[in-house]
């Protein structure tokens, strides 16, 4: 009877000495995140303990996923209209498919858009926190014009309450957003969860530089924050059809202070790529059994009440197969 090898050639048995080691952040537990990535696909959804009672993660397939996320997103814009309440959104460039629906909606229900503030939640930058100019291509203004703002006509959200994330315009979110809350406006955050379970740009590393979790928690924004290799290779394969030299290495981002601060979350996973490949399952499971942990950004998620959209295939099983 051969004899079963115990040879083990998994990253984490095998990083020592290798090119990776030192590449993750250093205070992701890496036998932690296999762990938590191993488990059934029909697990993920289970509640944890620290979730906020009001969280919710929704499967869904890839064909609904953009018509759900709209309609949430719509739908908290009606209901503020029809409450007389102002409404802050932070709002993101990824994902994108959402646009048309939310236009859609509140073009079929005739709503006004008057009462919303939009905050761009980051932006592409250089090392100083300056930008592409606003109709460049790539630029994240220029995307939301052509996305959101644009389609909606005269139904759309006056310029003046257009916030992009610019080196003059971030600094000021957090004091616009806190008079709008005074006045009693409720704050919705729309997000996507990066490869390094980033929430916009606010990248896992930056955990290292703040000596407790509430002060990493007070944080509102950053200009021109260093950009996680995992984030770099992301965005090439997601946004510049796998041209690396074309990503910026820096970006303007809203932090913890802000984002952490939301009455309602609606967040989108769709990183399948087809064939069976993907990029973001992992992501979507540390995002929802990691537990609280500042270098991992995306894992305060769930602590906040709403829902997180992702695509059903996403879930898993993890596991090795060649395509």
């Amino acid at each position: 009877m051969a004899k079963r090898s115990s040879v083990k050639l998994n990253l984490v048995s095998t990083i020592k000495g290798s090119l990776l080691e030192g590449f993750f952040p250093s205070g992701w537990d890496l036998a932690k995140i296999d762990k938590i990535s191993s488990q059934p696909p029909g697990s993920i959804t289970d509640p944890q303990p620290w979730w906020n009672r009001n969280f919710k993660p929704v499967a869904c397939a890839p064909e609904d996923f953009d018509v759900l996320m709209g309609h949430e997103i719509a739908l908290d814009i009606s209901r503020a209209r029809e409450e007389g309440q102002e409404l802050a959104l932070i709002l993101p460039v990824g994902p994108m498919g959402m646009y048309r629906w939310v236009v859609y909606f509140l073009k079929e229900w005739g709503v006004k858009c008057s009462h919303v503030h939009g905050f761009n939640m980051d932006e592409w930058s250089d090392a100083s926190g300056n930008t592409l100019p606003p109709n460049a291509p790539g630029a994240f203004q220029d995307a939301m014009e052509k996305a959101f703002y644009g389609p909606l006509g005269t139904l759309s959200v006056p310029k003046k309450q257009r916030h992009f994330a610019t080196r003059e315009s971030l600094p000021r979110y957090a004091g616009q957003i806190a008079s709008l809350k005074k006045r009693g406006a409720s704050l919705t955050v729309v997000f996507g969860i990066g490869r390094a379970c980033h929430i916009a740009f606010w990248e896992p590393h930056f955990a290292r530089e703040y000596a407790t979790v509430d002060l990493w928690k007070a944080d509102t924004h950053r200009l021109g924050a260093k950009l996680h290799p995992l984030t770099i290779e992301q965005n090439a394969i997601t946004s510049f059809k796998s041209r690396t030299t074309l990503v910026p290495a820096f970006a303007n981002t809203i932090g913890p202070g802000l984002f952490l601060q939301a009455d309602h979350i609606i967040g989108g996973c769709d990183g399948a790529l087809g064939r069976g490949m993907m990029w973001q399952g992992m992501s979507l499971w540390m995002t929802l059994r990691y537990g609280p942990n500042p270098w991992v950004p995306s894992s305060f998620i769930p602590t906040l009440p709403g829902r997180l959209f992702f695509y059903r295939e996403l879930a898993g099983p993890l596991v090795a197969e060649c395509n």
